[in-house]
C-alpha cells in the first residue's frame, strides 16, 4: 500500500518560503537557497533526488503552488518534479476554485473537497508507489493535522531567511520518531515517522 509522506525544504528558522512569495516570486525574497541542494545536487543530494522521484506514484500540492508551478517560470519539460528529472507522476491540486486556465493540463487535476479526499486519491493512483504531498506549508500542516501523513521529510537548508511561510506556526503537539538523517554539503535530509 502507498505510503503518504510530507515532503518540503526549509530553512534553519523554519520557513518553506522567503518573505513575499509569489507567482513571479516563487519562493520568495531569498528562498531560491532551500532549493539549493536539488537544483545544484552534490552527490548526496542527487542520490536523495533520484530514489524519492522513482518511489513517487503521485503528487499533491496546494493552489498557492500550484500557481507558481504552472506560471511562467514553472515547471518545464527540463524542470519539474524531482528538480531536472522532471518526472510526471500525476498531480493533485488542492483548491476549492479551479483555475480558468492551466499551462501543464496534462499533468494536473483539481480536487475541490479538501486534502483528505486527494490523500484518498492519490493513493489510488500510486498503487504500491509513495504518495507525495509536496507543499505549500498549509496543504502538509493540514495533512498532518487530519492525521493523513505517515512520514515527514524535510530537507533542512542552512539557511536563515528571518521571515516567510513557516512550517510550523503552532497548532497541533506530536511526536515524531526520526529514522533517517543523511547530510549533504547543502542539505541535511531528514525522515520523521509520526507517532
Amino acid at each position: 500500500m502507498a505510503r503518504v509522506i510530507a515532503d518540503i525544504s526549509m530553512s534553519l528558522d523554519g520557513y518553506v518560503t522567503g518573505p513575499d512569495p509569489g507567482r513571479d516570486n516563487g519562493l520568495g525574497d531569498g528562498g531560491e537557497a532551500l532549493h539549493t541542494w536539488a537544483l545544484h545536487p552534490d552527490p548526496v543530494d542527487a542520490d536523495v533526488l533520484d530514489a524519492t522521484t522513482a518511489a513517487t506514484g503521485a503528487v499533491i500540492m496546494g493552489r498557492r503552488l500550484f500557481d507558481i508551478v504552472d506560471g511562467p517560470h514553472g515547471w518545464t519539460d527540463e524542470m519539474g518534479y524531482g528538480a531536472d528529472r522532471a518526472a510526471t507522476p500525476p498531480v493533485l491540486v488542492v483548491t476549492r476554485i479551479p483555475p480558468d486556465t492551466v499551462r501543464l493540463a496534462d499533468r494536473m487535476t483539481f480536487v475541490v473537497d479538501g486534502v483528505a479526499s486527494a490523500v484518498a486519491k492519490g493513493v489510488a493512483l500510486a498503487g504500491e508507489r509513495d504518495v507525495v504531498i509536496m507543499g505549500g506549508a498549509q496543504v502538509i500542516r493540514g495533512a498532518l493535522d487530519a492525521g493523513l501523513v505517515d512520514e515527514l521529510r524535510l530537507h533542512l537548508s542552512p539557511v536563515l531567511l528571518g521571515a516567510g511561510t513557516p512550517l510550523f506556526p503552532g497548532g497541533l503537539s506530536r511526536r515524531l520518531r526520526q529514522v533517517h538523517a543523511r547530510a549533504s554539503g547543502q542539505a541535511t535530509h531528514l525522515t520523521y515517522l509520526l507517532e
